[in-house]
């Protein structure tokens, strides 16, 4: 079947019906419900059961590939993560108020802290791994060793965006094994997250919270009942809709701010080829969306500064990115390679164990002597995201905090303005694999230990010290 407009656009709707029956296979299922998977991700493993990589195998064959779905429709499916990923990076501070630097550090600062310790320890875990065991013992590249931040900070949308990078490099099997870990990462984060919630009220841990706070039945089923549903509008109309529909504007705007992205990555391709090329390679490797993602800082500042209307509503970009970051999970868990990953199985379960493993030993032993004060609401926030996914992070703070008794929220929201550029999905997780392949893995390791050590220090002996006078 060739790759025709009629088959992109039911490749959309085929997507869009293995999302809904995600989403009532979550309604009615108790046990993706206890766990809070995702609807996107259930419908990912759906079309990924249904596809050549399991079904295909059985020698249920509705097309040449195997499985229901014709090859056409699953090369759509690989390359929307690498387009969807710009749209949900250049969403990320549009229409935001973005408040100045002293007042984000002030409020968020031992977050910030935190998630910079967590994030370049998954550098210094994993290239370490890499080192000692997956590059001798597995002959696996030495840029496995960013895999580990790329998928479990960074998350499905890093991990599948950065698809060409990883071909870029040599390293094709690296979008498999990241999605993959990244899937590990979803579905242990919660569970971890919930258990220790659990431990943390029972013991004392948290300041807020006596005991393990009851979670509605409608919150579990995703649902948001008739009598609730204004509490989070889909958004607020800024335009008139005969002249112009208020979506068609923010979808503009999202692609003003790529297109800047765009603009600022030639030109610092041009760059690097003008000058160092022969030597190293990096930006040429660079994806597009952590530019993307700056695009949307400068659009947002031009809008504050320039235009008197309020034309972006937050609301209406979250349920544009929204959307991206659904269709985006489900088309890259529906495209995984399973065969990669089994073919790689010892490397990828040593790559989760230490990836999880470094992110408890964070959260119970650095997070407790960092944090001033609500350390565990706090650090339980960050504790998720660096387990694959922001919302994860929102969820066990709501869950920790119900009451928003602790500057635990509002210092998330803050701490990914300092946090997004750099790490998580930013420039540095963009350009973390090529420049291990660039440089060597050894110097890497090298400036990501000074880093995160330099963030522990600061943490420790500025944050900690806070801690201490305020209990003295």
């Amino acid at each position: 079947m060739a790759l025709s407009p009629e088959v992109v656009g039911f490749s959309f709707i085929i997507l869009g019906i293995l999302l809904l029956i995600g989403k009532w296979l979550r309604v009615f299922t108790p046990f993706f419900q206890t766990f809070f998977i995702p609807s996107s991700m259930i419908a990912g493993l759906l079309g990924l059961l249904l596809g050549p990589e399991v079904m295909g195998l059985t020698g249920v064959h509705f097309f040449d590939n195997g499985g229901v779905f014709p090859e056409a429709m699953i090369e759509v499916w690989s390359t929307l993560p690498d387009l969807l990923i710009n749209v949900i990076f250049a969403s990320l501070f549009l229409g935001m108020t973005l408040p100045s630097v002293k007042k984000m550090w002030k409020i968020s600062g031992p977050q910030i802290t935190f998630a910079h310790v967590i994030s370049w320890g998954q550098y210094v875990v994993g290239i370490t791994l890499a080192l000692v065991l997956l590059t001798p013992l597995f002959g696996m590249n030495p840029a496995a060793g960013a895999l580990l931040e790329i998928s479990f900070v960074g998350g499905h949308g890093t991990a599948a965006g950065l698809a060409e990078t990883f071909e870029g490099v040599g390293f094709e099997e690296g979008r498999d094994l990241a999605i993959g870990l990244a899937t590990i990462g979803v579905l242990s984060g919660v569970f971890i997250g919930m258990i220790l919630i659990n431990w943390g009220a029972r013991r004392g841990k948290t300041e807020v919270l006596n005991k393990p706070s009851d979670i509605s039945d409608e919150r579990k089923r995703g649902l948001i009942t008739k009598e609730n549903q204004d509490d989070e509008p889909a958004g607020k109309k800024t335009t008139h809709s005969e002249f112009i529909e208020t979506l068609t504007v923010h979808l503009g705007y999202i692609g003003v701010a790529i297109a800047l992205g765009y603009v600022m990555l030639e030109g610092l391709i041009l760059i690097e080829e003008a000058f160092w090329i022969d030597n190293i390679e990096i930006i040429t490797h660079l994806p597009l969306f952590p530019l993307a993602m700056i695009g949307a800082v400068i659009v947002q500042l031009f809008l504050d500064k320039c235009v008197s209307h309020n034309v972006v509503d937050r609301g209406v970009v979250n349920r544009i990115q929204g959307l991206a970051l659904d269709l985006l999970i489900a088309a890259a868990i529906a495209t995984l390679s399973l065969s990669v990953i089994g073919e790689y199985i010892w490397p990828f379960l040593l790559m989760a164990v230490f990836a999880i493993g470094w992110n408890l030993f964070a959260f119970l032993v650095i997070a407790p002597r960092i944090m001033p004060d609500y350390w565990f609401e706090r650090a339980i926030g960050d504790l998720g995201q660096a387990m694959g996914m922001s919302a994860a992070g929102l969820l066990l703070i709501k869950l920790a905090d119900p009451d928003t008794k602790s500057p635990a929220k509002e210092g998330f929201s803050y701490k990914q303005l300092l946090l997004d550029i750099f790490v998580g999905g930013g420039l540095v997780t963009a350009a973390s694999v090529p420049l291990i392949v660039a440089v060597g893995p050894v110097l890497t390791l090298i400036v990501a230990a000074v880093i995160m050590t330099g963030w522990l220090i600061l943490g420790l002996f500025y944050f900690g010290r806070k801690q201490a006078d305020t209990k003295g």
